[in-house]
């Protein structure tokens, strides 16, 4: 929100906001007209006083009567051009100064007690015109204050209405992507990035050996709890090495590199991650095997161009990658036996020099027209890594 300015009228601002924190109400012109007022009828009320407490009455000097008659007059006037900054009204300034300069007049040229309560009259005027104008600034702050809560609410019930359609979006967005790629995504508003687009990619599919058999001779409880710490600890590697998870199927996953935001080399990165994988699935694998159930992991990946974007439905979509390189990465898989990361030939070349790989040769996968050269990842070349 931009700062504004809460006094719609002349002269309003910081100062304006002091002189009324100093002399709120026009307090200090009634406190001048009063203060005047006791003077101009000090004797008296001396006369009137002093005998109910016991005490002579005494003679005030006229002169001096006189000058705190005019001198608090003038600091009514005071209080009113201080308090006109305020209000914006000349009137009551005005209407101040006559009733001084008769005060004053009266005083020290010719005495007339009704010119002086004229004056007095004029000068209570003058103070009660000032808080008028008081009380009508007042009332402007306050209608200005709720046009501007009023637009505060809207502007404020928009920008929640925009918050929860972020927060939809970044929720439906972290069903597939790392929550990284998913903040970026949406704070910069580039959702865009998943319109339906062809881009060359690595593919890894992984699933888990055996788990057909596994599901038969296990409790359903035992299942669950498998397919929980793998898809747990998968997601959070593919998180780590910034890959995009097409989608979950039971005890399978596909990953994507390269979309839907770019990275450098990112064959190498499925690869990476296909060996932290079966590092990972080593430690959930001990357990199963000790009570006699040989499950197993295996990955397959390739390279190549797909066309990618949301399939689904509202309410459920997926982000994921169509094409050759979809189906050879997930063939390979299905072929690779426990532990092994088999690689179509484009990917190999991507990596033969920070990767050692074993030649398997061609083999013919299902669904795939022609035998794909195929190599079995072995571990990282650390003697060649740039």
């Amino acid at each position: 929100m931009e700062n504004t300015q809460l006094v719609d009228h002349p002269g309003a601002g910081v100062d304006g906001a002091r002189n009324d924190k100093r002399a709120p109400f026009g307090s200090l012109a009634f406190f001048g007209a009063a203060v005047s007022l006791v003077f101009c009828y000090g004797q008296v009320l001396i006369s009137l006083l002093m005998p109910l407490f016991g005490l002579a009455a005494f003679e005030l000097d006229v002169n001096a009567q006189a000058i705190f008659m005019w001198g608090f007059g003038l600091v009514t006037v005071i209080g009113l051009v201080r308090d006109r900054k305020l209000h914006g009204n000349n009137l009551p300034l005005i209407v101040s100064a006559t009733a001084v300069t008769v005060i004053a007049g009266t005083l020290y040229t010719f005495y007339d007690i009704r010119i002086l309560i004229l004056g007095y009259v004029l000068l209570v005027i003058a103070a009660l015109l000032n808080q008028i104008g008081m009380l009508n600034n007042l009332n402007r702050e306050v209608q200005a204050n709720a046009g501007r809560l009023k637009q505060l609410n809207a502007t404020l019930e928009e920008r929640v209405k925009a918050q929860v359609g972020e927060i939809e979006r970044l929720a439906r967005l972290k069903r597939f992507l790392s929550s990284e790629v998913a903040d970026l995504i949406t704070a910069e508003g580039k959702e865009s990035l998943l319109d339906s687009h062809r881009r060359v990619i690595a593919c890894l599919f992984c699933d888990v050996r055996n788990f057909t058999a596994f599901s038969e001779a296990a409790e359903p409880e035992e299942v669950m709890d498998v397919l929980q710490n793998v898809h747990q600890r998968m997601g959070q590697l593919v998180a780590e090495h910034g890959g995009t998870i097409g989608y979950r199927a039971g005890d399978g996953l596909m990953v994507i590199f390269n979309d839907p935001l770019p990275c450098d080399d990112p064959v190498f990165n499925a690869a990476k991650l296909g060996l932290e994988m079966m590092a990972a699935f080593e430690e959930i694998q001990r357990h199963w095997l000790k009570l006699g159930h040989e499950i197993g992991l295996g990955t397959g990946v390739s390279y190549g161009y797909a066309t990618l974007g949301l399939i689904g439905s509202e309410g459920r979509y997926d982000y994921t990658a169509i094409g050759n390189v979809v189906n050879i990465a997930a063939r390979l898989c299905d072929r690779a036996d426990d532990g092994e990361i088999l690689i179509d030939k484009r990917a190999s070349v991507e990596i033969e020099d920070k990767v050692r790989m074993e030649a398997i040769g061609s083999l013919d996968l299902k669904g795939v027209g022609k035998p794909v050269e195929t190599y079995k990842v072995i571990g990282l070349d650390v003697t060649n890594q740039r």
